[in-house]
């Protein structure tokens, strides 16, 4: 047979599309020709190709003229996830293996020149793909990326360590019979899903001295789903407030994790290791527009995408691009961001807590009692100026982190400890989710009246400073949503007077 069909799957997005690799041998001038608008990685599998079937003892058709096309035509390609499948059409057109016995599987692996397969990202993308759309088929996969496949329940995933191992399961039954469950000291075995996932390691907060009135914004903001900005001198443990707030989140839902997991096996960053564990994102502030939300052809999914159903923690806030700021403005109300090209777009899920952190002006000591400030007013007024009102009205807490004494630093005893706050957390977020089926920071018009109803006394608190602080509606809603929480965490049904002066508390604005 000289027409063989493998398939395997592209990534743009979350998609992963199908793809099938159209092998077609023909008597003429020897030739190697692959079509189906690949990228030059695709291109290059054709040398590589050639050389792994020839270390790997079998036979190249170099006397035929080969053409691989990457169907459908107009779906972009990359990476070298189709040397797999390739050299798998290849030995089926020139009848070294089966065809037929193809049908059923997919195929995905870079190929080194001797042979190895190598582990290809997106792995866990494809396999949630498939779960999602129901479809029944056998993922066959390098082993480290079978690993990350296997993740998803209810796929059935194969792991290779060689072409060879491939080859031996597709040839004819009377040369290679094959086994129900091949021994996993073989090349090639399925691949399940471990038993217990590992325990997720986060820092604990209980290693943070002082900040009772920081800590206490990040139970809040970690209970109800808000963000937040931390406003402090230099040292005074901003970022070591920020890097623990992950542990203080509620525990990972199987589908969370899936999701979370994907997105960062499609940059090739997930480990296995890490399965369950929230991450925390945290770019430099040199980064890009297109490094944050995403971009790129094809589009690859950004830091705030790597941060899903974790934290994006961006420090030196100010210091970023003014345009990869506002580029977070949708993806903070909507969970999602959508990177248009001119002949693709793809869309990535984008749920995360933003955690920003800045100086109050450029010299980093503005209010200090320790150290005096040099910046002019002038200064002061263009650093603030950096960040616009529409997006500080997007975060919920707005909090002022004082530096720590050294007789504190040294005489204090240990912080209430991460394990000890999360436990109120999760009781907050359930009683949330009873209630309304979403967590506060969620809550939108008609379901912030419904759900953050006020009490006489309550609403005239909340008219007064809203007034006095020149709140937009945006800014009003909010802190209804922060006293919501706030109310949450004392088990109060009502959002009473008290709670509103809390929230009211954590959105004063910046010293000029």
């Amino acid at each position: 047979m000289s027409l063989s069909l493998v398939q395997s799957r592209a990534l743009l997005g979350l998609e992963a599309a199908s793809v099938t690799v159209e092998v077609h041998l023909a008597n003429g001038l020897p030739s190697f020709t692959l079509v189906g608008l690949a990228e030059t990685e695709v291109k290059e599998a054709r040398e590589r190709v050639r050389s792994a079937i020839q270390n790997a003892g079998l036979e190249f058709p170099n006397n035929k003229r080969i053409t691989v096309n990457l169907a459908p035509a107009d779906l972009p390609k990359d990476s070298g996830r189709f040397d797999l499948p390739i050299a798998l059409g290849i030995l089926a057109a020139s009848e070294q293996i089966q065809a037929a016995r193809l049908a059923g599987h997919e195929f995905a692996g870079e190929l080194s020149l001797s042979g190895e397969l190598r582990p290809v990202r997106g792995a866990l993308a494809m396999a949630l793909a498939l779960h999602t759309r129901g479809i029944a088929t056998r993922l066959v996969l390098p082993t480290e990326s079978a690993q990350e496949a296997a993740l998803v329940p209810g796929g059935e995933v194969y792991g290779a360590r060689h072409l060879l191992d491939v080859v031996q399961r597709f040839m004819a039954e009377d040369a290679q019979p094959q086994q129900a469950e091949p021994p996993a000291a073989d090349g090639w075995a399925r691949v399940h899903a471990a038993d217990a996932a590992p325990m997720p390691l986060y820092a604990d907060l209980a290693d943070v001295k002082g900040h009772a009135g920081a800590r206490r914004a990040l139970e809040i903001a970690a209970a109800g789903g808000h963000s937040l900005l931390m406003v402090g001198e230099p040292g005074s443990g901003k970022s070591m407030l920020a890097q623990r707030f992950a542990g203080l989140l509620p525990p990972m839902s199987v589908d969370e994790a899936l999701e979370s997991a994907a997105v960062a096996s499609l940059g090739g960053s997930f480990s296995t290791a890490r399965w369950m564990t929230r991450p925390t994102s945290a770019p430099h502030h040199t980064s890009s527009a297109v490094a944050l939300v995403g971009g790129g052809s094809p589009p690859r999914p950004g830091e705030i995408s790597q941060a899903h159903h974790g934290v994006l923690f961006l420090d030196e806030f100010p210091e970023f691009a003014r345009s990869a700021l506002e580029a977070l403005r949708e993806p903070l109300e909507t969970g999602t961001i959508t990177i248009a090209r001119a002949a693709r777009r793809a869309e990535f899920p984008a749920r995360f807590q933003l955690i920003a952190a800045m100086n109050p002006c450029p010299c980093g000591y503005l209010g200090s009692t320790l150290k005096g400030c040099r910046c002019t007013p002038d200064q002061i007024l263009r650093y603030q100026g950096k960040l616009s009102g529409p997006l500080l009205d997007r975060i919920d807490l707005h909090i002022e982190v004082p530096a720590v004494s050294a007789q504190q630093l040294l005489g204090a005893p240990d912080g209430e400890s991460t394990a000890s706050i999360r436990t109120r957390v999760i009781a907050a977020r359930e009683f949330a989710l009873q209630r309304q089926g979403s967590p506060n920071q969620a809550l939108q018009a008609g379901a912030i009246d419904k759900h953050a109803a006020l009490d006489e006394a309550a609403r005239k608190f909340m008219v007064n400073a809203a007034a006095k602080l020149g709140w937009s509606a945006r800014s009003t809603h909010r802190a209804l949503k922060v006293a919501r929480t706030v109310a949450d965490l004392a088990g109060a049904e009502a959002v009473r007077a008290e709670h509103v002066a809390e929230a009211v508390q954590y959105r004063r604005a910046l010293r000029h």
